[in-house]
Protein backbone atom coordinates (compact mmCIF):
# COMPACT_ATOMS: atom_id res chain seq x y z
CA UNK A 1 0.00 0.00 0.00
CA UNK A 2 1.38 3.67 -0.67
CA UNK A 3 1.78 6.58 1.79
CA UNK A 4 -0.03 9.76 1.55
CA UNK A 5 2.29 12.85 0.66
CA UNK A 6 0.69 15.35 0.70
CA UNK A 7 -3.47 16.27 1.12
CA UNK A 8 -5.23 18.38 -1.39
CA UNK A 9 -2.45 19.16 -3.64
CA UNK A 10 -4.12 17.66 -6.73
CA UNK A 11 -7.97 19.01 -7.94
CA UNK A 12 -9.28 15.49 -8.66
CA UNK A 13 -11.94 14.37 -10.72
CA UNK A 14 -14.90 11.51 -9.94
CA UNK A 15 -13.86 8.96 -11.68
CA UNK A 16 -10.61 9.29 -12.02
CA UNK A 17 -7.37 7.71 -10.85
CA UNK A 18 -4.45 9.40 -9.58
CA UNK A 19 -0.92 7.46 -9.35
CA UNK A 20 2.63 9.27 -9.58
CA UNK A 21 4.15 7.32 -12.65
CA UNK A 22 8.30 6.40 -12.13
CA UNK A 23 9.47 9.94 -13.00
CA UNK A 24 8.11 10.99 -9.95
CA UNK A 25 4.72 13.07 -12.14
CA UNK A 26 1.61 12.85 -10.99
CA UNK A 27 -1.07 11.14 -13.77
CA UNK A 28 -4.39 10.57 -14.11
CA UNK A 29 -6.15 7.87 -15.79
CA UNK A 30 -10.02 6.98 -16.39
CA UNK A 31 -11.24 4.48 -14.21
CA UNK A 32 -12.47 0.93 -15.36
CA UNK A 33 -16.15 0.42 -14.65
CA UNK A 34 -17.76 -2.99 -15.37
CA UNK A 35 -19.79 -3.22 -18.55
CA UNK A 36 -23.59 -3.40 -18.81
CA UNK A 37 -25.08 -6.95 -19.58
CA UNK A 38 -27.30 -6.50 -22.58
CA UNK A 39 -31.17 -7.37 -22.65
CA UNK A 40 -31.52 -10.28 -25.13
CA UNK A 41 -33.92 -8.70 -27.76
CA UNK A 42 -35.37 -11.41 -29.40
CA UNK A 43 -34.79 -11.76 -33.25
CA UNK A 44 -37.95 -11.13 -35.13
CA UNK A 45 -38.49 -13.25 -38.33
CA UNK A 46 -39.24 -11.50 -41.93
CA UNK A 47 -41.40 -12.83 -44.35
CA UNK A 48 -39.79 -13.25 -47.85
CA UNK A 49 -41.75 -11.57 -50.46
CA UNK A 50 -42.31 -13.57 -53.34
CA UNK A 51 -42.22 -12.25 -56.70
CA UNK A 52 -44.40 -13.45 -59.63
CA UNK A 53 -42.64 -13.69 -62.68
CA UNK A 54 -44.79 -13.31 -65.74
CA UNK A 55 -45.05 -15.38 -68.36
CA UNK A 56 -43.52 -14.27 -71.79
CA UNK A 57 -46.03 -15.47 -74.50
Amino acid sequence: MGKIIAKNVVERKSGFLYYVDGKGNVCEAKMARGGKKKKKVAKKKVAKKVVKKKKKK
